[in-house]
């Protein structure tokens, strides 16, 4: 119970009004005592007292009420901001205190900032004046900085307060409150129009969801974008590019280089190589700074990956176990060899997209399935060839696998059973596979350079026309890798020089201007697009890993 409701109402208006009821009350006991007892009269008799009873009650809520804004201010009927109608107006003209009128006229708009702020004071009380401000006098014309707040030249002297409020209306005026800002949407509802208009004519378009939105009250309620921008589109033939400081400039490696990925926080890039050596750089396109180098004794490194989650990095070659490197903890652990298991090299593997999975390649034509979190194997797949390529699709759940035989493989890891196979098109031997990230295409390489671009789901099908067939390779296809949003495919062999490849998978054509005439990329040996596909690393033979800058992407 608040400390308000606990004040009784004064005992002589409680009494005056229990006077008021108690005749009323003998006059309806008497016409009951009389015999009006019928049900018409009794339901009448009944009605005014709750009518009596009502009224009482609203008249002690009334007084509860007004005790309340007497000591609290006005909590029921709550100050509002930025009205300044033609009736406000209208009263202060009537009392004669204020300083100026409103006119309708275009030519007179401006309104004295020193009248608004006497205004608003009248509409709020201070809760406490300082009575010094009163006996205060001070001399505004005596220095020169307080003379701009005299209202006639021969004024002088002025009270404490009303230097206090000239120097509010003067500070008001010199900082006038942003439009924005202002809780009244009625003070810029003539402006809207105009806005508008003006956002149309600059083709600035409002995001769906928001075109029936109050954009006064709710443009600061969220942090989503508000403007549509165009989205610049990838067209074939000429590829916009520009080259970058080397990622690893600071530290070159003294081998080649087997693996080249950025982190999911586009700013980490992992380079590893055969000098046995795993380095961090932080991309920023102009240093490229070098975070941290990881050794290993006794793994020259063919492939190293992180895991999507971002949390570990994979490390192989051709050693009957791995490596993990927890970029938490910056701790190496030593995995292996697998139990029951007798190969010698686990040099090419996948990690799942939901890093649950690490399938590596085995001998024989086996797949070895591996888990992320205990490092144990968990089970096998087992083709009728060899197998040299792996890729998964449908967010882990399902595995792409090619080899010897010339044949596609898709197994599903719930199962672990092959629940489709087909032969690649024109294809001997299978080296290398490659997914799109939304699982509708994958491209298979052969080692005549030969790569067929299929859709998935037509492939299932039993579509086996591929929908593209690209023939600029001449010699092995080692490594292909889409983007982030599958508009470019990029197919490399590392037994020529320069021999790397850029495809716009929309018009399946490829860039003409790529690779680059007047730089050489050596022997490229991986490649990987960083998460926006604003940048795309290249690692080569020759220790280098080439930074490029994508200028169709924005973002890194």
């Amino acid at each position: 119970m608040s400390l308000i409701s606990q004040n009784p109402v004064s005992r002589n208006r409680l009494k005056a009004k229990r006077e008021d009821v108690e005749p009323i009350l003998h006059e309806d006991s008497k016409d009951v005592e009389n015999g009006l007892e019928s049900d018409s009269e009794i339901s009448k008799l009944k009605k005014r007292k709750k009518e009596k009873e009502k009224k009482i009650e609203i008249e002690q809520e009334k007084e509860v009420k007004k005790l309340e804004n007497f000591l609290f201010g006005s909590i029921y009927s709550p100050v509002e901001f930025g009205k300044e109608g033609e009736e406000n107006a209208q009263d202060v003209a009537e009392d004669g205190s204020a300083l100026f009128f409103l006119d309708s006229s275009a030519n007179n708009v401006e309104l004295s900032e020193e009248s608004d702020y006497e205004e608003k004071s009248k509409e709020r009380k201070a809760v406490w004046v300082d009575e010094e401000e009163e006996r205060t006098t001070i001399n505004i014309a005596k220095v020169n900085r307080l003379r701009k707040l005299r209202k006639e030249e021969d004024e002088s002297l002025i009270s404490g307060s009303e230097y206090i409020s000239r120097l509010r209306a003067q500070h008001a005026k010199l900082n006038p409150r942003t439009e924005w800002a202002e809780l009244d949407s009625g003070l810029r509802g003539d402006r809207t129009y105009d806005a508008e208009s003006s956002d149309e004519e600059k083709g600035l378009m409002a995001a769906p969801g928001y075109r029936h939105v109050d954009v006064d009250d709710d443009i600061l309620r969220t942090n989503e974008d508000l403007v549509v921008k165009s989205r610049v589109k990838l067209l074939p033939g000429l590829l916009e590019y520009s080259r970058l400081v080397d990622a690893n400039a600071e530290e070159p490696s003294n081998g080649p280089i087997n693996s080249v990925q950025f982190h999911r926080n586009a700013q980490l890039l992992l380079a590893a190589g055969l000098d046995r050596r795993i380095r961090f750089f932080q991309i920023d396109g102009k240093r490229n700074t070098k975070i941290q180098c990881v050794f290993l004794e006794d793994c020259p490194v063919r492939k190293a990956s992180f895991s999507p989650d971002g949390s570990q990095v994979i490390i192989a070659g051709r050693r009957k176990f791995f490596y993990c490197f927890d970029l938490v903890k910056a701790k190496v652990d030593k995995i292996g060899p697998l139990v029951g298991r007798e190969e010698k090299s686990l040099e090419v593997f996948e990690v799942s997209p939901d890093s649950s999975t690490i399938a590596f390649l085995g001998n024989d034509g086996y797949i070895l399935l591996v888990s992320s979190k205990t490092k144990e194997l968990i089970g096998t797949l087992k083709m009728n060839g060899t197998v040299r390529s792996l890729a998964f699709a449908d967010d882990g759940k399902q595995l792409l696998s090619s080899g010897g035989d010339g044949e596609v493989y898709h197994w599903d890891l719930r199962t672990r059973t092959c629940f489709h196979k087909a032969v690649d098109e024109g294809c001997i031997n299978g080296t290398a596979l490659c997914t799109s990230p939304n699982g509708r295409m994958f491209a298979a390489g052969s080692d005549s350079g030969i790569v067929n671009i299929y859709n998935r789901h037509e492939f299932l099908g039993g579509k086996r026309k591929p929908i593209k067939t690209v023939q600029n390779l001449t010699t092995k296809v080692d490594f292909m890798k889409f983007n982030s949003d599958a508009r470019i495919l990029a197919i490399c062999s590392t037994m020529k020089k320069n021999s790397l490849k850029l495809i716009h998978v929309p018009s399946f054509t490829v860039y003409s201007n790529w690779p680059p005439l007047n730089k050489n990329l050596q022997y490229p040996r991986c490649l990987d697009f960083s998460p926006g596909s604003g940048f795309m690393a290249i690692g080569n033979a020759a220790g280098k890993v080439l930074l490029y800058k994508l200028h169709q992407y924005d973002h890194a």
